[in-house]
This record gives structure tokens, sequence and C-alpha cells, in this order.
């Protein structure tokens, strides 16, 4: 059986002030960190333009509360 995925993509430009935008694998990293102390079995990673949060789509919802505490969405 297949496990659905979904992707969340967070723009460079939109983290908040307190983020260090130069070091944007640390700021994955993270992100990382906070998911997996939620349950949230992620894998995230730093692009180019965006920060890039790669989840089984049954586990968005715990995701997106984390992300909100984090003021990332």
């Amino acid at each position: 059986m297949t496990m659905a995925t979904t992707t969340i993509r967070i723009d460079i430009d939109t983290l908040p002030e307190h983020l260090d935008r130069s070091r944007l694998n640390s700021v994955a990293a993270g992100i990382e960190v906070a998911l997996k102390e939620a349950g949230v079995r992620a894998e995230c990673s730093d692009l180019f333009s965006h920060i890039k949060i790669d989840l089984p789509t049954a586990q968005l919802a715990a995701a997106s509360a984390v992300l909100v505490e984090l003021q990332l969405i």
C-alpha cells in the first residue's frame, strides 16, 4: 500500500525576521525537529527560493498546527 504524501513549500521571503535567512539549512533542520517533536514524520530541506517540507498527508493537520506555532503560516 502506498502512503499519500504532501509537500509544503514556504517562500524564503515570507520567513519571520527572527530566522536567519543566511542559514537556511539550519532553519530547515529546526523546522524538521519541531515537527518530529510533535510526532510528524517530515523531511525538510532548503531550496533556492523556499523551504520544502515533505510529510504523510495524514499528518497535514498536525504539521499545520506546528507551522502556525512557529509563525511560518
